[in-house]
């Protein structure tokens, strides 16, 4: 992904946390009421200066400490000690006070108690901390199945549930597809494509015996399968989606509150796809739901920065936004492993 989409997605990332950190727990009634003297979508631009961020924002940060830390190319040790490192510097770190998941946190504190990850991570979790983080690696340039057990891998170490590691992975797809010339009017069964591929494609070397502790499933093709299974059940959703809503019509009711993984990609990628062409209006959109606004606006604002690049956006938010140096400094670094054109 060229250096302009990966600024574009990151950046996207933080503005849609930022905006979405303050409608997140209103409904649209309070959405509406709260910020009556904005247009009715809410805030229309960064608040505070630093905007704040949450801990989707950070968490995603933490990944990308891992991979511009572990050594390249990427192997399961290796970069799951610079996962582990990175999540349990998170869960220290006094900024940690953004209202973080409670299965990020338990998880953490396994890790932090020596507990291996396959042990630490909660094997009936699919909330949206899986994939709200993903962004970093949805922007590498490795193969298409590295990056895919990347997004997987990463999930794991605190949401072991199928569902979590298959939308975590269809999230960093979208993202690539668009940062890398892919079209708004074809990411739908592009997606769709790639989700079918992949139903029962389990990445062994690593994820390990992960899929022995959901005991539900006999095999690891049948665990991950599941996990696909729910993320078509959300794809079928936007399929049958209105293209245009009315602004003060909820698209949570459509495509879920986005709590859980699949229903918050399912979410963000609706809200890209009524104003593919506007990445402020996506996030606006984004932000004016009644579920979980900031993680839909995270990974919304991810999507469309992919796509439009870092010129798709207010050039004023650029150094308004909290964390500005550290995903600048992180985007350079993504942008050095992929000029080092990776091969794996």
């Amino acid at each position: 992904m060229h250096k302009d989409k990966i600024l574009g997605c990151l950046y996207g990332m933080a503005f849609g946390d930022a905006l979405g950190a303050d409608t997140e727990f209103l409904n649209m009634k309070g959405i509406r009421e709260r910020f009556e003297r904005f247009p009715p979508s809410g805030p229309p631009t960064l608040i505070g200066n630093p905007a704040k961020v949450t801990d989707d924002t950070q968490m995603a940060l933490a990944v990308g400490s891992a991979l511009i830390t572990a050594p390249v190319p990427y192997q399961p040790d290796t970069l799951g000690n610079a996962i582990k490192q990175a999540f349990i510097a998170w869960y220290h770190d006094p900024e940690n006070n953004r209202a973080p998941g409670v299965t990020c946190l338990d998880s953490c504190e396994n890790l932090i108690e020596g507990l291996d990850w396959i042990d630490a991570t909660n094997i009936s979790s699919k909330g949206c901390g899986a994939n709200m983080r993903v962004q970093p690696i949805a922007c590498l340039d490795t193969s298409q199945d590295t990056r895919a057990a990347i997004a997987q891998f990463q999930a794991a170490y605190t949401h072991g549930h199928a569902t979590g590691l298959a939308a975590a992975d269809l999230t960093a797809y979208a993202i690539h597809y668009l940062g890398t010339g892919g079209k708004a009017d074809t990411i739908r069964q592009a997606i769709r494509d790639y989700a079918n591929a992949q139903r029962r494609a389990y990445h062994h070397d690593w994820l390990s015996t992960l899929y022995r502790r959901a005991m539900m499933f006999p095999t690891a093709e049948d665990y991950i399968e599941h996990g696909w299974l729910e993320c078509l059940g959300i794809l079928d959703r936007l399929d049958s989606a209105p293209m245009t809503l009315d602004t003060h019509d909820d698209p949570c009711k459509i495509t879920g509150a986005g709590w859980i993984a699949e229903e918050a990609f399912g979410t963000a990628l609706y809200c890209f796809l009524l104003s593919p062409d506007d990445p402020i209006k996506v996030i606006q959109r984004a932000i004016y739901t009644s579920g979980d606004s900031d993680s839909i606006a995270c990974i919304a604002g991810a999507l469309a920065g992919a796509y439009h690049g870092i010129d798709g956006w207010d050039s004023s938010w650029l150094n308004r936004i909290e964390y500005r140096d550290e995903i600048r400094l992180l985007a350079d670094k993504l942008d050095q492993i992929n000029t080092r054109k990776i091969t794996q």
